[in-house]
């Protein structure tokens, strides 16, 4: 009987074991995919200063040229 037990914790340890990856995956997935939506964000962020008037620019502090500088950034940065 005591076989059978060595048998079972072996068996219980490995299945834990297999389910570590599949659950770190699924996270470095979501992270991936969570990064790729941020730089997005931060794409249409940066392309919706181009369509802002002068002025809106000057209330926020950014000239025509800061906007076109910052709108031109890759989104991974």
């Amino acid at each position: 009987m005591a076989t059978i037990e060595t048998i079972h914790r072996i068996t219980d340890s490995h299945r834990m074991e297999a389910n570590m990856p599949k659950e770190k995956s699924r996270t470095s997935i979501t992270s991936v995919l969570t990064w790729i939506d941020i730089r997005f964000e931060r794409r249409r962020s940066r392309r919706a200063l181009l369509e802002m008037s002068d002025e809106q620019l000057k209330d926020i502090g950014i000239s025509r040229s800061d906007a076109y500088r910052e709108a031109n950034r890759p989104m991974w940065i």
